[in-house]
């Protein structure tokens, strides 16, 4: 497991680990190049070690990173680093499809369809790069946030396929296809088949073959039937059903074809639910005799087989269907129970002949027309003896019956019929008495189609919680494997409804160590996540997942996310130079760092404009950190300040005939005339001194006139009879600010 911080190629930062399966651990990292969140997937060190495995992983994923479509996970990137091989993809946010499935208990129809074609847009794309997955299934497939159905796992897939066939294969049970679980060749059908059996699960909830173990349920898939859906759920449609049977046919050619042809009919339902157009080959039921396999061929079938090349393969003699020429191909390996599975028509049987080798040189090896197995010659001679004997004797016997003959002496007897119950005794006949099936370890549906199948009527489930078996499944039946009992004998069947349930403690703000030791005491298994918070502290417990409270089984897994403290983040000071004081700030709090502005006059700046900062340009700071700027106020300019002194005197006003005088004094500088002083005067009023009056500032210029308008009660200027000449105005240059 990675650790938080860790650094893949000098690019990749692990944040935290969000899921783990069996070939590899899936981690949320961030690009630090390309500056965004990615999941990579880390080959486990067993698969890591396996130079031959590698190999083709890394051909694979870089092919697989080809593929660019909406309904796939894309593939960045695959890189090693320090013998850590991983694959860089992009992060979906979402669940898989059987978490979905799990969380609903089955989709509606409609929903279904959707998510069917999504899947099949996918698949497509892929097939249309020569891209053959292998092992399509609800585990590999994402539903993003915005309801968007991706498909994942391309490169790991088909490395698998080549490298660890029956890992790959076991792991996969439910829904590998005959070809796959007979180690066959598999091409894109055999992902439309795995492709049907995800759909069947979408509709039911569960998949169609359940078994005691893995072997079990390949071999259904290779000669068993399965229950139709709509014996679970009538409402499922017809036509809808009749897709899943053609995506499910035990051999290739009578399925889709391609992935294309699926979505055209998966549209057509869509759009008419009870639309009746869908195809479905009639498959030919095998007339051959059941063969029974020996241990050697059972763990074949667990083993798989190879494909080999003509040049490698020992090829033992083997006796042509026909004696038509034959075209060179890919040479296989014989299984010794291919047998087992007869060919049901004639384009099959050319497969074959083309899959063992040269015809030509099996035609120097047997006779024109020598067309069966000598074995199956005997088993068919015998077989054939055995039954003329046994109809021979059923037709003495008959005939005995009809004339009443006595064959076997003796007197004649009743067979009684009372047979004991714990309920008393009842007239059964013998033949009402069947042996009890063993259920034990099938999913309930399964057991019930199996009890349903077997005749019996009077059967029960009840539930028990079993720490050993998971929910839904068998634990035990009243009655034994064998036991003969009437048909509608009372059964009762007892489900597994999982662990024992407890709730999930709060250890929210918890000591990491303090809060395992809690969860642990709880029967719980803890996980850990990583993140950063500014008010959680370090090591401490932020959140668990699934959150305090919850009701879960015994064993379940509990993620604990700690805190790694507050997040030092860090930002690189931009140029500012000759940015406006907004764009200064916008661009500074684009990358979280802060501004601080002054302003100086500048003859070469703009007014508003940026003069200089302080860091310079690209240093690294932590964010939130200041900056500081200066604005230029643009060129210099000198202004004055101006006060005001001096006095009016009266030369010859009569002030005792024509009563008193309003005196105005102005100043005027430029264009522009400021009051010095207003009012009405008497006699006493002169000498009439300015000296007090309120100066001016911020003048351009230095210099200016008074001008002085004294009228008397009547309004006629009378502004001669006063001396004015002693006005005076000083100017005084003032700083800049």
């Amino acid at each position: 497991m990675l650790n938080p911080g860790t650094m893949l190629s000098g690019r990749y930062e692990i944040i935290e680990l969000v899921g783990s399966g069996g070939m590899s651990e899936v981690y949320k990292a961030k690009c630090h190049v390309l500056n965004r969140y990615v999941a990579i997937k880390v080959l486990k060190p067993e698969f890591s070690s396996d130079v031959n495995f590698v190999t083709k992983f890394r051909i694979e994923a870089q092919s697989a990173a080809g593929l660019s479509h909406p309904n796939i996970v894309n593939v960045y990137d695959v890189g090693e680093d320090g013998g850590i091989y991983y694959i860089v993809m992009e992060l979906v946010e979402g669940i898989t499809l059987k978490e979905y499935i799990q969380k609903n208990g089955r989709i509606a129809p409609m929903e279904a369809i959707d998510f069917a074609i999504q899947i099949a847009q996918g698949v497509q794309a892929a097939h249309e790069h020569h891209t053959i997955h292998r092992d399509i299934k609800p585990q590999n497939i994402i539903i993003a946030n915005n309801g968007t159905l991706k498909v994942t796992d391309f490169g790991i897939a088909r490395a698998a396929s080549s490298s660890t066939t029956t890992t790959n294969a076991m792991g996969s049970v439910h829904y590998i296809s005959p070809e796959q679980a007979r180690g066959g060749f598999s091409d894109e059908r055999s992902d439309i088949y795995s492709l049907g059996i995800t759909m069947y699960e979408m509709l039911t909830g569960h998949v169609p073959f359940e078994g005691e173990n893995n072997v079990a349920i390949a071999l259904m898939h290779i000669q068993g039937e399965m229950v139709s859906p709509r014996e679970y759920y009538p409402d499922i449609p017809t036509s809808l059903e009749k897709i899943i049977r053609k995506c499910t046919q035990k051999k290739p050619e009578r399925r889709y074809l391609t992935a294309n042809a699926l979505i055209a009919d998966l549209n057509r339902v869509k759009e008419n639910p009870n639309i009746d157009c869908i195809v479905v080959p009639k498959a030919n039921v095998p007339t051959s005799p059941t063969i029974e396999m020996t241990k050697q061929e059972m763990e074949m079938i667990k083993t798989g087989r190879q494909v080999e090349t003509a040049d490698t393969a020992e090829v033992p003699p083997v006796k042509p269907r026909r004696s038509e020429p034959q075209v060179n191909r890919p040479v296989l390996k014989p299984s010794q129970y291919d047998d087992l599975f007869p060919d049901d028509d004639d384009d099959e049987d050319d497969a074959d002949e083309g899959a063992y080798g040269d015809g030509d040189k099996v035609d120097e090896q047997y006779e024109e027309g020598d067309d069966l197995d000598p074995r199956l010659k005997k088993i068919i001679m015998v077989s054939s003896i055995a039954i003329a004997a046994v109809l021979a004797i059923l037709a003495i016997l008959l005939i005995g019956k009809i004339a009443g003959w006595n064959l076997f002496g003796g007197k004649k007897t009743e067979k009684s019929t009372d047979v004991i119950t714990t309920e008393g005794t009842n007239t059964t006949s013998e033949e009402a008495t069947v042996p009890m099936v063993n259920v034990v370890g099938l999913y309930k549906t399964a057991a019930e189609e199996q009890m349903k199948k077997n005749g019996f009527t009077n059967y029960e489930f009840v539930e028990k919680t079993d720490a050993t078996v998971e929910s839904g499944y068998v634990v035990s039946q009243s009655v034994d494997e064998g036991v003969s009992i009437a048909k509608d004998a009372k059964i009762t069947i007892v489900i597994s409804s999982g662990k024992e349930k407890t709730k999930v403690p709060d250890v929210l703000g918890y000591e990491d160590s303090q809060a395992t030791t809690v969860l642990t005491e709880a029967n719980l298994v803890v996980t850990h996540g990583y993140a950063y918070d500014d008010n959680v502290e370090k090591d401490h417990v932020i959140s668990t997942d699934p959150v305090a409270g919850t009701e879960v089984e015994e064993g379940s897994t509990v993620k604990i996310i700690i805190s790694n403290g507050k997040e030092k983040k860090t930002a690189v000071v931009p140029n500012l130079s000759g940015m406006t004081e907004a764009d200064a700030e916008a661009k500074l709090a684009e990358c979280n760092l802060v501004g601080s502005a002054s302003y100086e006059y500048d003859d070469n700046v703009k007014e508003g404009n940026i003069i200089s900062q302080d860091p310079e340009v690209n240093t690294e700071l932590d964010e939130g950190a200041t900056v500081s700027y200066v604005v230029s106020k643009g060129p210099k300019t000198i202004t004055y300040s101006v006060s005001f002194s001096g006095s009016v005197t009266n030369t010859e006003f009569d002030f005792d005939m024509f009563g008193d005088v309003k005196v105005n004094i102005s100043y005027t500088i430029g264009r522009e005339s400021y009051l010095v002083y207003s009012g009405s005067l008497g006699k006493k009023g002169f000498p009439l001194s300015i000296d007090d009056a309120q100066g001016l500032t911020g003048i351009e210029t230095n210099s200016g006139t008074f001008s002085v308008s004294i009228t008397d009660s009547e309004g006629i200027d009378v502004t001669s009879s006063f001396n004015t000449g002693g006005l005076s105005a000083t100017f005084t240059q003032e700083e800049d600010q």
